[in-house]
């Protein structure tokens, strides 16, 4: 039975940085339809690292830049 709580504690601490940090950038971006996605579904931070790295890249034309 520790396996398995070993296991959990790994995944744990695996997901909440990806996690927070998508979350974060979401928010910052002002898509909240990822951030809602995000906060709900959790798939051990593949779709984290999927919007942080390929999502969260695109250029949107009619946006204002931040300074």
């Amino acid at each position: 039975m520790k396996i398995e709580i070993l296991i959990i504690i790994i995944a744990v601490v695996w997901t909440l940085p990806w996690k927070g940090f998508a979350l974060w950038k979401s928010a910052r971006r002002g898509d909240s339809i990822w951030f809602v996605l995000l906060l709900l579904i959790n798939t051990l931070a593949i779709l984290e690292i999927l919007y942080i790295f390929i999502f969260s890249e695109r250029k949107v034309a009619n946006r204002i830049p931040s300074k």
